[in-house]
């Protein structure tokens, strides 16, 4: 069960997802078969203006990639994570120190410290679940 704290409803997350503009993809990789790519792909060709961050890549399809959130040379709406769940806590220590509105994590992507800490900083947070998947069953857009 994803830890949702939108309050749990499909409106909050619709919301969360109507709003946004920018998101930051953690853990962006630079290979096209790699699920991150794809759904930071999918998020641009759906409006949003995406960042990629990843410390390992310099350039991604002629962009550039951040090394950390802070680089972000824009105000950050939702911070996807496509790191493992163990690293979930340093995010989130990033997304707090960069006024992110909400925490993603995605699939697999999963700690309760973590989310708890985002929770009390007052960010929105979700946990274990597709960004992708979420937009295309709640029809945003």
């Amino acid at each position: 069960m994803p830890f949702l704290h939108l309050s749990d409803g499909d409106g909050n997350i619709r919301e969360v997802l109507g709003n946004a503009k920018v998101i930051a993809v953690v853990g962006h990789s630079h290979k096209p078969e790699r699920a991150s790519y794809q759904i930071a792909q999918f998020l641009r060709r759906c409006g949003y203006i995406v960042y990629p961050v990843n410390p390992l890549v310099t350039k991604i399809n002629n962009l550039p990639c951040y090394p950390s959130l802070k680089e972000v040379p824009s105000a950050v709406d939702i911070v996807n994570v496509f790191r493992r769940s163990e690293y979930l806590s340093q995010v989130v220590d990033q997304a707090i120190a960069i006024h992110v509105k909400t925490i993603w994590a995605q699939l697999g992507v999963y700690d309760q410290q973590a989310g708890r800490k985002a929770v009390d900083a007052g960010l929105n947070v979700v946990m274990d679940a597709c960004i992708k998947v979420e937009y295309l069953r709640l029809g945003i857009g």
